[in-house]
């Protein structure tokens, strides 16, 4: 089963989540949390699989408590998808560069929140498709000289493609190449970037101006 925490000051929103994650065969909400030291505290106490964590909760904010849970300097990270209504672009450029695994936001639908919650299980990460290219684009810092990294063509047609937020199926389609293929590329650009997850990828790919 799939563990889950939901931190949220609002009780309605968590009981939502909870109805949409507990509906799912191989998932189940194990703790619920309505500010950030609550939601730290049981995150480390319980260890789930994922937290979804929402920004602007009492006591201290989501962003702070994704530091101290998944945050680059933590030993042992927890995955944190953040689940706002707010797409500020600060938030979503602290956010993803803070470690979460996600950002989307409370509008996104049941089927997305299952899906960000599978993607960050299995090391992919999820952005809500309608605000994920205008939030890139807005973290880019002023075009950079070309820097390829070390990837090689292959290895940047992944990266470009990632940045598009195509899957890995959507990506060995685009490129006539197996899945498997795809996923040796992708361990090859995650160790030459240094990249935790899909999110840093893409922000790179963006900050490069790999994309347009």
């Amino acid at each position: 089963m799939i563990r889950v925490v939901i931190a949220d000051d609002q009780a309605m929103v968590r009981t939502g989540f909870s109805m949409i994650i507990d509906s799912q065969p191989d998932m189940e909400v194990v703790g619920e949390a309505a500010d950030g030291v609550a939601a730290v505290d049981l995150a480390r106490r319980l260890r789930p699989d994922v937290v979804l964590l929402d920004i602007r909760m009492p006591r201290m904010d989501g962003l702070e408590a994704l530091r101290l849970l998944a945050g680059k300097d933590v030993a042992d990270p927890i995955k944190v998808v953040v689940v706002t209504t707010f797409d500020l672009d600060e938030y979503v450029h602290t956010a993803l560069s803070t470690g979460a695994c996600g950002f989307l936001l409370k509008d996104s639908g049941p089927a997305l929140l299952v899906e960000a919650v599978r993607a960050a299980v299995s090391g992919d990460a999820m952005i809500s498709p309608s605000i994920t290219v205008r939030l890139l684009k807005h973290l880019s810092p002023p075009a950079r000289a070309h820097d390829d990294a070390g990837l090689s063509p292959r290895e940047l047609d992944v990266v470009k493609l990632i940045a598009r937020g195509l899957t890995n199926a959507e990506i060995a389609e685009h490129l006539f190449i197996a899945v498997g293929a795809v996923k040796t590329h992708l361990g090859s650009v995650h160790m030459k970037l240094g990249a935790r997850n899909r999110v840093e990828i893409a922000a790179w790919a963006w900050e490069h101006r790999l994309v347009d």
